[in-house]
């Protein structure tokens, strides 16, 4: 009699009973799976990759919001397309929540990197995090609490060059050396920029972001190089609808509170002492108040370092770094709409019922 248990033949409802197994054991993909309208995106996606048949036959391409849903796989667990597509034949959940059998075709690496650069060429994800924040709209998630302006930067792989390029690169030349190299110069991030903060330097560009004070959704961002100075993007991002715009002390000064002005906004922005004035207690106190609001607009920073692999991007260029941007911000507000829902957090759409519970990011 053997001593342990004895491998079984597979049968024919094996692999859908485990999907089964995996979604009661609350599987993140799965959850994300079922708490989206995925179909809300359909009619975005076909328009962008809309092709032309050259005439008939042929083989046919694959379903554009499946490749589109292999893309915020990749994302959210930070996968490169190879280790994406090798992760979508193994997991069972990834294929479950792409719609595909053990039987179907997987899309390969160069699929997917095609299928991002016909989404990119046409500002395709920027569309896509709008119609998604449509939907959000048109549920209630974003609050009358009002809006929280933040930035963060966005590493790219970092460019060993020497001082005499990285100057001819900051004056918005490309050295005679590369143009001879055509190959050397495709690798070549001629956009990224060097900044440093806290003593810490950091080489790649940044993410503006505004979110939701209740909510934490983001509703707006921009992207830009690195050394841009947060304030920068102030007046892009506030709106007239915002009500009460939290900001820590990057945004302090008279340019911004002219934008507020401006747009009657209501600013709650973090004081900021200097040289021979530091902050006074007073100061200290109020900024500590505005802090328990303002501090809710690191949560998504938080999230996407944490729980989507880092803020790291692998593209090169500001055009490709903004695709990729968007569609971290899009992945996010997936990801934070489906913990929402799951626990319960929408207590704004309902006042009677309001708690101050605040949730992990």
């Amino acid at each position: 009699m053997p001593r342990y248990k004895a491998s079984q033949p597979a049968g024919f409802f094996d692999a859908s009973e485990r999907i089964e197994q995996l979604r009661r054991m609350q599987d993140p993909v799965l959850r994300l799976q079922e708490a989206v309208d995925w179909e809300l995106f359909r009619a975005t996606l076909e328009a962008l990759v809309a092709i032309v048949p050259k005439g008939p036959g042929g083989q046919r391409p694959f379903d554009p919001l499946m490749m589109f849903k292999a893309l915020v796989l990749g994302r959210l667990h930070n996968l490169s397309d190879e280790a994406l597509e090798r992760q979508i034949r193994k997991d069972l959940s990834f294929m479950s929540f792409l719609g595909l059998t053990l039987a179907d075709r997987v899309p390969d690496e160069k699929t997917l990197w095609e299928f991002r650069q016909k989404i990119g060429a046409e500002a395709g994800f920027r569309q896509l995090f709008e119609r998604f924040n449509q939907h959000l709209h048109s549920q209630g998630m974003f609050t009358k609490e009002g809006r929280i302006i933040d930035a963060t930067f966005v590493e790219v792989p970092k460019q060993r060059n020497t001082r005499e390029e990285n100057a001819q690169i900051k004056a918005g030349q490309v050295p005679a050396a590369w143009q001879e190299q055509p190959h050397k110069l495709a690798q070549k991030d001629t956009d990224a920029r060097w900044t440093k903060k806290n003593h810490v330097s950091y080489y790649g560009y940044k993410n503006h972001v505004k979110s939701d004070a209740g909510s934490k959704l983001i509703e707006d961002f921009s992207v830009t190089a690195a050394q841009e100075h947060d304030s920068q993007q102030f007046a892009a991002l506030v709106a007239e609808s915002d009500g009460t715009t939290w900001a820590d002390s990057a945004y302090s000064g008279g340019p911004c509170e002219q934008v507020l002005a401006a747009k009657g906004v209501t600013g709650q922005v973090c004081e900021k002492g200097t040289r021979g004035h530091p902050l006074t207690e007073e100061q200290k106190a109020r900024n500590r108040q505005k802090s328990k609001v303002r501090a809710r607009g690191e949560h998504p920073f938080a999230f996407m370092t944490c729980s989507m692999g880092g803020l790291i991007a692998r593209c090169i260029g500001l055009v490709r770094n903004t695709w990729a941007i968007a569609l971290t911000n899009l992945v996010y507000n997936l990801a934070r709409y489906e913990q929402i829902l799951r626990l319960k957090l929408d207590t704004w759409n309902n006042p009677a019922t309001r708690q101050n519970a605040s949730s992990p990011a």
